[in-house]
């Protein structure tokens, strides 16, 4: 069975069972307010972030054709925060070439737009290409041991952008194309988990990459992290967003 074949099946069991960080830190309450939990039925399955008042940027992977709700202004999963906002999801863009690990990207239509508050804010998307070597962060609400130990507080782990060619050596026969960016955190089992899926990589407090695959174990450095990278899909998200 080829590796690309296994990784769809774990990140498609992954989503179903929901994801965290691994190896992370609780973040400061509402200091990431443009996160967005992915929920069926009261189940966090997904992360994203708010890139408009009425749209959620996530993964492709992430679009299992059942009606979502997203959640914006959340700390913690569980419990009634009064900054919460319930929106269900009107229509999904998931990208036109998205096959297998490519291209994995998706955009949500949300019902009605969001209230901008303190705790629900949209993130910017204008930064270029990360830099090898640049400091970032990703943040979700995973699996926090690669155990099903889930996570109801925020989690986000620091992590550095590595060389795409350091990275596709370590993948070896996994395409890691130009429209990818690895990351990897500074200690050994840091990054990531099963549905972390589509939440953000975040530098200089923009969005670069959208979660995307990682290996068998979470936070490996032998099978780094890789994000789809958000520049290479800019004109893509623009269009979207004009035509709806």
């Amino acid at each position: 069975m080829a590796i690309s074949f296994i990784l769809i099946l774990l990140s498609l069991f992954q989503v179903a069972e929901g994801s965290k960080i691994v190896g992370g830190r609780d973040a400061v309450p509402h200091s990431r307010p443009y996160i967005a939990s992915l929920q069926i039925g009261g189940r966090h399955i997904c992360g994203g972030v708010l890139i408009r008042e009425d749209f959620v940027l996530t993964a492709a992977h992430c679009d299992l054709s059942i009606p979502y709700t997203v959640v914006l202004g959340a700390d913690k999963l569980e419990g009634n925060e009064p900054a919460k906002q319930h929106i269900d999801v009107l229509s999904t863009f998931p990208h036109p070439d998205y096959t297998d690990l490519a291209n994995d990207i998706m955009l949500l239509k949300l019902s009605r737009p969001a209230i901008l508050t303190k705790e629900v804010q949209l993130i910017s998307m204008k930064s270029n290409r990360p830099k090898v070597g640049s400091k970032c962060l990703t943040a979700g609400w995973g699996d926090i041991g690669d155990n099903n130990t889930l996570a109801n507080r925020l989690q986000e782990v620091n992590v550095t952008i590595m060389p795409t060619r350091t990275c596709q050596r370590r993948w070896r026969e996994v395409p890691i194309t130009r429209s990818m960016v690895c990351a990897m955190g500074a200690e050994r089992l840091q990054g990531f988990c099963s549905g972390d899926s589509g939440g953000p990589l975040i530098c200089n407090g923009t969005s670069v990459g959208v979660v995307s695959f990682s290996g068998r174990r979470c936070g490996n450095p032998m099978t780094p992290d890789v994000y789809t990278r958000v520049a290479s899909f800019r004109k893509w998200i623009e269009k979207i967003l004009k035509e709806n």
